[in-house]
C-alpha cells in the first residue's frame, strides 16, 4: 500500500560550537490519506521540529542529518529549493500556533489570500477571490465579503485562527500540518477550531498532522498517535489503543495527569522530573531518570520501538511484556 506520507529514520540535529545536538533521533512513522495522526509530548520533546523537518524549514544551524521523508512517492529531503518551494504550501500546509504570527498586519485578507493563491497557481485575480470566499465559508466565518476587506487586527483570536486555516487549505493540500494550533486560545474556542479541523479533514479528504501536548485533544480528532520524548518516538498505534491502555511508562504518566474525571480539589499527578535538555540527554533510556518500572538495563541501552505481545501498540520500553514472555517461556517449557 502506498502511503501519503512515510517518514523513515528521521533524525535532524543542530551544529553548535560546542557540538552536534540530536533534536530527532530516528523518528519513524507512516500517514495515509485522509489519515490523522496526534504527535504528543512534552515541550522539548522534538514534535514542532518534526513537523519543520517534513517540509524542510529548519533554520540554521538545524539540518536533516539523517533518513528519508517520502510524500506521494518523492524524498522530500532531496528536493532542491524550487522543488520544495512547489511542495510547501501547495502540496502541504502548516498551520502555526499564534495566527498573528501567520498573517501580515498590513495587508486586508483578501489580499493575503488571493496573493497567496497566485503565488502558487497564478491564476486570475477574480478567480482567486471566488476560491478566497468559499474557503472562508468553509471555515464559517460569517459575512466573507466583508471580511475579505478586514485587517487581521479587526478579528478575535478565534476567527483568526479560522482564517489561518483558510488560507492553508487554498491551494487543496493533500496534508496539513497543525503545530499547536489552539494554545493562544481560550477553551471554548479551542474546541471549536479542533471540530472544524476534523470536519474539514472528513470532508476535504485532507490528511493531517497534530502536534499537541494535549493528549484530550488528539483523542477527539486523531486516528492515530505517536508519544514522542526526547527526540523519539517511545509509544504509537491507534488512538483508542493508546487512550484506553497506554503501555510505556511515559504515556500513562501523560494520561493520568489529565484532570478528567478526578475529585474537585484533589492534586493533579505530575511526572517527577523533568524532559531532558538536548545537550544533557540521559544513557540508555532517556526517560529512565523518570520512570517508576525502570530497571538496570534501562541505564545503558536504548530501547527500540518494538511490538508488545498481547498488544496492538508498539513501545519502546525494555521492561513492558517480559513478565508476561517469562510466563510463556515457563509454560512451553
Amino acid at each position: 500500500m502506498n502511503h501519503l506520507l512515510e517518514v523513515q529514520d528521521l533524525e535532524v540535529k543542530f551544529a553548535l560550537r560546542m557540538g552536534d545536538l540530536t533534536a530527532i533521533n530516528g523518528v519513524s512513522f507512516t500517514l495515509d490519506r485522509s489519515e490523522r495522526l496526534g504527535l504528543v509530548g512534552e515541550s522539548g520533546a522534538g514534535k514542532s521540529v518534526t513537523g519543520f523537518a517534513i517540509i524542510n524549514l529548519i533554520s540554521k544551524p538545524g539540518y536533516i542529518s539523517g533518513g528519508r521523508v517520502i510524500f506521494e512517492g518523492r524524498d522530500l529531503t532531496k528536493l532542491t529549493d524550487e522543488g520544495m518551494r512547489h511542495i510547501r504550501g501547495n502540496l502541504i500546509s502548516m498551520i502555526f500556533q499564534d495566527p498573528m504570527m501567520t498573517l501580515n498586519p498590513v495587508l486586508t485578507i483578501g489580499t493575503q489570500m488571493v496573493e497567496t493563491l497566485q503565488a502558487h497557481g497564478g491564476i486570475p485575480r477574480k478567480d482567486a477571490e471566488e476560491i478566497a470566499l468559499d474557503k472562508l465559508r468553509k471555515v464559517h466565518i460569517p459575512s466573507p465579503e466583508k471580511r475579505l476587506r478586514q485587517y487581521p487586527h479587526e478579528f478575535s483570536g478565534g476567527m483568526r485562527q479560522r482564517i489561518v486555516i483558510a488560507i492553508a487549505l487554498l491551494t487543496d493540500p493533500a496534508l496539513v500540518i497543525a503545530d499547536e494550533p489552539t494554545t493562544a486560545l481560550d477553551v471554548t474556542i479551542q474546541a471549536e477550531i479542533m471540530d472544524l479541523l476534523l470536519e474539514l479533514c472528513e470532508s476535504e479528504g485532507t490528511g493531517l498532522i497534530l502536534i499537541t501536548h494535549d493528549l484530550a485533544v488528539v483523542s477527539q480528532v486523531t486516528q492515530k498517535i505517536a508519544v514522542m520524548y526526547a527526540g523519539k518516538i517511545v509509544e504509537t498505534g491507534r488512538t483508542e489503543d493508546i487512550i484506553d491502555n497506554p503501555l510505556h511508562p511515559y504515556t500513562r504518566g501523560l494520561i493520568h495527569a489529565l484532570p478528567n474525571g478526578r475529585n474537585p480539589g484533589t492534586r493533579l499527578y505530575q511526572i517527577p522530573g523533568m524532559m531532558p535538555s538536548l545537550i544533557n540527554i540521559p544513557p540508555g533510556c532517556s526517560f529512565h531518570p523518570r520512570c517508576t518500572i525502570s530497571g538496570d538495563i534501562c541505564r545503558y541501552e536504548s530501547p527500540s520501538l518494538r511490538e508488545i505481545p498481547g498488544y496492538r501498540t508498539m513501545a519502546a520500553c525494555h521492561m513492558l511484556g517480559l513478565q508476561k514472555e517469562q510466563t510463556e517461556k515457563d509454560t512451553a517449557s
